[in-house]
């Protein structure tokens, strides 16, 4: 039986380092939450990145245009009535926080795992071509990755499994809980 959601869409952004486990954890979450019969849609940062910067430098400049950009997008949907899952690293606060201007009951989840874990499970080679030197700007590894301060929920995906994670990310929607004051 679904379980019906007729409260307000929410926003939550899924952020850590990358091979973290954030994509893991919206792949068993997104079919739970289509079964609430609500829509939900998932800015996941490599397919936007392919269409908005598709030669991508990841330069800082560039980092600052695309994380604009999709927390531009999460705003619109939110603002039509689509609960948006943000899975992008966003290696710095400011670019959370920006999202969070626009859609101020975001609700940032932590998603976190020691960087020699996430070196491990790296299956796009992106800590592989930031140690070959094709890449200077790998967050963790060569530029900093800046955790949020005050997360609405914290997930150790070395302790928690995907499923149990994203059972608790269904918890804090349901709870409805509002993010830091």
């Amino acid at each position: 039986m679904s379980e019906v959601m007729t409260r307000a869409p929410f926003a939550i952004w899924l952020t850590g380092l990358p091979a973290s486990g954030k994509s893991s954890i919206v792949a068993r979450l997104l079919p739970r939450l289509e079964s609430w019969v609500v829509p939900v849609e998932v800015l996941e940062s490599d397919a936007v990145r392919r269409i908005v910067t598709p030669e991508a430098s990841y330069s800082s400049e560039e980092r600052d245009l695309f994380y604009r950009a999709l927390a531009f997008m999460g705003s619109r949907l939110y603002a039509h009535g689509v609960s948006v899952i943000f899975d992008a690293t966003a290696s710095r606060r400011e670019y959370r926080e920006f999202a969070r201007s626009l859609i101020p009951s975001l609700l940032e989840v932590s998603i976190e795992s020691p960087l020699e874990v996430c070196m491990q499970r790296d299956k796009k080679g992106t800590y592989r071509r930031g140690l070959q030197g094709e890449s200077s700007t790998v967050p963790g590894l060569q530029t900093p990755y800046e955790a949020p301060l005050s997360p609405a929920l914290v997930i150790d995906t070395t302790v928690v499994s995907p499923d149990a994670a994203a059972e608790r990310i269904l918890e804090l929607i349901r709870a409805g809980r509002q993010p830091r004051e």
